[in-house]
C-alpha cells in the first residue's frame, strides 16, 4: 500500500493512501509560490537577519549553500551596496541539461536592503534578462523567515521553456543548507 503526506492544517500533515488524495492541490506546500515566471520558496530559520543576510551577501556563501551543484568557486568579496559585483566559478554540467562545461558568471547586486533583501542578476554580458534573491523577514522567537526567489519573468518566448533552471527543489534545498551555514558558520 502505498501513502503520501496530506496536509491537514499547516504545519501539521497526516499519512494517506494514494487513492484518497484527489488532487495536488491538497498537498501544495504553504511556503511555495508558483507564478507562470517565477519561483518563491520560503522557511523559517532560527537566526537573527543579520547572521543570514552576510551569508547571502557573500560570494563565499553563495558557493557554500548552493545545492544544484553548479556554484564550484568564487572571486571577489561581500556585497555592500547595489551595483556591486562578484564572479561564481560554474560547472553546469552538474544540471547535466547544457554542455557548457565550467564557466564564470558576474553577478551583479540589483537589490541591496541589508538585513531584509538581496536580488542579483548576470549583467549586460548574459543575454537572459533573469534574476535571483532572497527577502528576509524578523519573526518571533530569533526565527527568520527567509524567502528565496527566481524570476525569469523578462525572458523572451522563444526561450521560456528553457526556464526555470533551477528547480524548485533546489531552492528548497538552498535554504536547508543556508540553516546549517548560519547555524556552524561559513
Amino acid at each position: 500500500m502505498l501513502f503520501r503526506l496530506k496536509k491537514s492544517s499547516w504545519p501539521e500533515f497526516e499519512l494517506a493512501r494514494i487513492d484518497e488524495v484527489h488532487t495536488d492541490e491538497e498537498f501544495q506546500m504553504p511556503d511555495t509560490v508558483h507564478l507562470p515566471d517565477r519561483l518563491e520558496v520560503t522557511r523559517p530559520i532560527p537566526a537573527p537577519p543579520a547572521a543570514i543576510f552576510d551569508v547571502v551577501r557573500s560570494p563565499a556563501g553563495h558557493v557554500a549553500i548552493d545545492a544544484s551543484g553548479m556554484l564550484q568557486d568564487f572571486t571577489g568579496v561581500p556585497a555592500e551596496k547595489v551595483g556591486d559585483t562578484f564572479v561564481i566559478h560554474m560547472d553546469r554540467e552538474s544540471l547535466n541539461d547544457v554542455p557548457l562545461g565550467k564557466y564564470d558568471v558576474t553577478v551583479h547586486i540589483i537589490i541591496f536592503e541589508r538585513d531584509k533583501e538581496i536580488a542579483w542578476n548576470l549583467g549586460p554580458d548574459i543575454p537572459y534578462p533573469h534574476f535571483y534573491g532572497y527577502r528576509l523577514e524578523a519573526g518571533e522567537e530569533g526565527v527568520t523567515n527567509v524567502t528565496s526567489y527566481y524570476d525569469w519573468s523578462k525572458i523572451g518566448d522563444d526561450i521560456k521553456d528553457r526556464f526555470p533552471i533551477v528547480p524548485e527543489s533546489a531552492l528548497r534545498a538552498t535554504l536547508g543548507i543556508l540553516e546549517r551555514t548560519v547555524r556552524k558558520g561559513l
